[in-house]
């Protein structure tokens, strides 16, 4: 057991896992405390939170625990943890990206969110004004398959809370979020905070502000933990970014020598066109009478909020939605529809997205998953040439982390999971490049750096982008046109 006013001590801890940090873990959390853990990809954050939950044994140290007033003492039923990997999948059935856009394939028995929701209420006895906080009222009605990525987030976090865990563990909780519902999951957990007997710690690579009911920041880096006040860490070097970056010439000279020239006619040709697109689900109107045309060299910001149907129009373009097909869309010059298989539309495209990283759970090593995408499969189902192999490696280079190219994908940390499916985008040095919020999860250092690589393989020539994300901050400097999206009610 603990003090009395601690719920838990973490003393002289090692644990057997792959991480080891440079001295053992003591670190201890107070029954007054909320915390914000903060450090870059693969410094050990995950590692600090399954040893906190018993998922590894120790090699020597000791976790000790005081959920009082909780009348359970089990570690399962006081600390739950929300990680979005999968909303796809949420009763561990198996999935696959596209089967967002695939309704025709849900059962008819596919839960809604009020289905959920109201037998937790029946369940828990929960108070539903404290539900109301988190104003989930409009998502009621949708299948949770249909859920947006922001919208999910909020359902999830709203669900867990039934639990009443004394600890809370939230993982990247604002990413995929635009600003009003940053602001809306942030006045929640102070909900959450201010009304129950519950502690709750995030998990981030970017530090979040306005948190103000959050009373400490420990910070996970360079194999260290340190644990500090939040006024203290404000005024810290902790708070800062240093990052040092290449500049785009010397990436984009490396890239020249090492890639063949891109691809450009004579006159910007017509990449993409739109005409009179509507997408509909039942009775919800997804996109309504869009037309949007993108040429040859341009480099698009595509912004909306939460459920506008950015991921449902890139869906379009990708050839993962149905619903294309009875549409007015030509990509590169091909009428859709007109005979082209997916893997014609897909050989020119470098796509990454939340709904890959979730529904990418492949044991693999590193190289092999970045293989994959110079030929679109999920999986790796062929031999690669040693030509393939050393394109591999240029990206790996480039990006920094040719150090994980034999790793298990499945046992890198989701940063640099997301970092590898990024690299995937690129590999086969696509004519269009589409990245659906690609810094989710990312750190200071690697959000710059990617940007920048962003930034040089767009000055080449017959290159286009189009990118999505809630951060102006996250655009690169090269965006040349803007399309946002409105929410249909």
């Amino acid at each position: 057991m603990t003090k009395q006013n601690t719920l838990f001590r973490i003393t002289e801890a090692e644990p057997y896992c792959s991480f080891q940090f440079k001295v053992p873990i003591s670190l201890e959390m107070n029954k007054d405390e909320q915390w914000i853990v903060y450090g870059p990809n693969g410094s050990g954050k995950t590692c600090l939170v399954d040893t906190l939950r018993g998922a590894y044994r120790l090699k020597h140290g000791s976790v000790a625990y005081d959920f009082s007033p909780s009348t359970s003492t089990r570690v399962s039923d006081n600390i739950h943890c929300v990680t979005f990997h999968d909303q796809y999948s949420d009763n561990g059935e198996p999935t696959f990206y596209q089967l967002r856009w695939n309704q025709g394939l849900l059962s008819d028995k596919e839960p809604t969110v009020g289905d959920v929701i109201n037998q937790l209420i029946q369940e828990s006895g929960a108070d539903k004004e404290l539900l109301s906080a988190l104003n989930i009222d409009d998502l009621k009605s949708k299948k949770i398959i249909m859920l947006s990525s922001g919208e999910f987030r909020r359902f999830q976090i709203a669900r867990i809370v039934f639990r009443r865990p004394r600890l809370l563990i939230i993982d990247n909780p604002f990413i995929g979020l635009d600003e009003r519902n940053r602001i809306l999951v942030s006045n929640f957990l102070d909900t959450l905070i201010r009304n129950l007997p519950i502690q709750i710690m995030l998990i981030v690579s970017r530090m979040v502000p306005d948190l103000n009911l959050f009373t400490h920041v420990v910070t996970v880096r360079n194999g260290e933990i340190n644990k500090m006040t939040r006024q203290e860490f404000l005024k810290s070097d902790s708070c800062g970014s240093q990052v040092s970056l290449r500049g785009v010439s010397d990436i984009q000279k490396e890239m020249d020598q090492v890639l063949e020239p891109s691809f450009s006619g004579e006159q910007p040709a017509e990449v993409l066109s739109m005409r009179n697109v509507t997408i509909r689900y039942g009775e919800r109107t997804i996109l309504k009478d869009l037309h949007w045309e993108v040429h040859e060299g341009e480099k698009w910001a595509l912004e909306g909020e939460n459920g506008a149907g950015k991921s449902t129009l890139l869906s379009l373009v990708c050839a993962d939605n149905p619903q294309a097909y009875a549409c007015d869309i030509t990509l590169f010059g091909r009428q859709r529809g007109s005979g082209e298989s997916i893997w014609e539309i897909k050989r020119y495209i470098g796509y990454m997205s939340p709904e890959m990283y979730r529904t990418y759970r492949k044991v693999a090593p590193v190289k092999n998953i970045i293989a994959s995408g110079l030929y679109d499969s999920v999986g790796l189902f062929r031999h690669f040439t040693e030509e393939d192999y050393s394109k591999i490696d240029f990206w790996l280079r480039l990006f920094g982390i040719e150090h994980l190219k034999e790793q298990n994908y499945m046992n890198l940390s989701g940063g640099e999971q997301r970092l590898v499916l990024l690299v995937r985008a690129f590999v086969k040095d696509p004519r269009l490049l589409i990245l659906d919020e690609p810094f989710h999860g990312l750190d200071d250092a690697n959000r710059a750096k990617c940007r920048q690589i962003i930034e040089a393989f767009c000055e080449r020539k017959g290159k286009t982008l189009i990118m999505v994300s809630h951060y102006q901050e996250d655009f690169p400097s090269c965006i040349s046109h803007h399309i946002k999206l409105q929410k249909h009610s």
